[in-house]
C-alpha cells in the first residue's frame, strides 16, 4: 500500500465516519437520496426535529446468546439542540449513537437524519451522507501522529476531493473556531490531550455538519481540560447553533447540555429537557414517546 492509501485508511479508521472515511460511490448522494427532503439546511417546509429515531430495535447475535442492545428506542432530536446520553456500561447508548449516525443498522424500526430515511441509502451513499453532513468527536483522538493539526483537520477534505488551497483555508478556519491557530504547524505528540481534542473538534467541524456526533468526548482528559473543552462545545451550540448529542458517563459533562437521556437495558428510561438553567429546573420531555 502506498503512503497515501495508507494515510486514507488510517484517517478511514481514525476519524471515524466523518469526510476521511469517504469511500468511492458507485451513485451520488443527489442520485441516491432523489425525491427526499432536501438536506442543505432548515427550510420552512422541514420538520424541527434533525434526528428522529422510531421504535427501533438493535440485537447482536453471539452465536451462543442475544443480546437485546435496543428495545423499541424512540427518540427525537431537534435543530440546535445540545443533548447527553446516559447510562452503566452495556445499556445501549454507544449503540443508540451507532444507529442514530447509520454507522450500525438496526433491525426494525426507523431512522431519519435531517429528514432522510437512513435505510433507503446503500452503503456507499450513507458514507457520502455522514461525510457531508455530520462530524464525530471519539474519546481517544484518533489523529495521525505524522500529521501537524492543520494536515489532521485538512485531510478529509482532501480525501473527499476538495482542492489543496481550499481544504488548507477551511482548517484553519477550523482551528481558529478552536482556538489553536497557533498551534496549527505542530504535531500531536507536541499538544496537549485538551489541545489534541481541540484538533479532532476541528476536524469535525471542517465540513460545517448539520450534527456532532460524540462519544466520550471528555473520557481521556482530565477535570480542567475537560471543563475547557464542555465550554468550547456549548459556545459552539448556543453561538452557531450547532447540533449535539454526546455519550458520556460523566453527570457533570451531561449537566452542561440542555437535554439529559438516560438508558437501562436498551430503553429509554428518563429524558429531561433544561429549563432554567439557574435555578437547576429540568422537564419531562415527550419526544421520547411516538405520537
Amino acid at each position: 500500500m502506498t503512503a497515501d492509501k495508507d494515510a486514507a485508511s488510517v484517517a478511514s479508521r481514525s476519524a471515524g465516519p466523518g469526510p476521511a472515511g469517504l469511500g468511492v460511490p458507485t451513485m451520488s448522494l443527489a442520485e441516491e437520496t432523489e425525491g427526499r427532503p432536501s438536506t442543505d439546511g432548515a427550510s420552512p417546509g422541514q420538520t424541527e426535529h434533525i434526528v428522529q429515531a422510531l421504535d427501533i430495535v438493535k440485537t447482536y447475535d453471539t452465536g451462543r446468546v442475544q443480546v437485546n442492545a435496543l428495545r423499541g428506542v424512540t427518540l427525537r432530536i431537534k435543530r440546535g439542540e445540545m443533548a447527553a446520553i446516559m447510562g452503566p456500561s452495556g445499556c445501549g447508548k454507544t449503540t443508540l449513537l451507532n444507529c442514530l449516525s447509520g454507522l450500525d443498522v438496526v433491525d426494525s424500526g426507523r431512522v431519519l437524519v435531517d429528514g432522510v430515511d437512513l435505510a433507503t441509502m446503500s452503503d456507499n451513499a450513507k458514507t457520502e451522507y455522514r461525510a457531508r453532513r455530520m462530524g464525530f468527536v471519539f474519546q481517544f483522538y484518533n489523529l495521525l501522529p505524522v500529521l501537524s493539526a492543520v494536515e489532521n483537520v485538512e485531510l478529509p477534505l482532501l480525501v473527499s476531493g476538495v482542492n489543496v488551497r481550499e481544504a488548507r483555508r477551511q482548517a484553519l478556519s477550523a482551528l481558529e473556531i478552536v482556538h489553536l491557530t497557533p498551534w496549527a504547524s505542530h504535531k500531536p505528540a507536541e499538544l496537549s490531550g485538551g489541545q489534541r481534542q481541540r484538533v479532532t473538534i476541528a476536524r469535525a467541524l471542517v465540513n460545517q455538519p448539520a450534527i456532532v456526533w460524540g462519544d466520550e468526548p471528555t473520557g481521556d482528559l482530565d477535570s480542567t481540560n475537560a471543563g475547557e473543552i464542555m465550554d468550547l462545545l456549548c459556545d459552539l451550540n448556543q453561538q452557531q447553533g450547532q447540533t449535539f448529542v454526546l455519550v458520556t458517563h460523566d453527570l457533570g459533562v451531561a449537566q452542561r447540555t440542555s437535554r439529559i437521556v438516560r438508558m437501562q437495558d436498551g430503553q429509554i428510561v428518563s429524558d429531561q429537557r433544561m429549563i432554567n438553567r439557574e435555578a437547576g429546573i429540568w422537564a419531562p420531555v415527550a419526544d421520547t414517546v411516538e405520537a
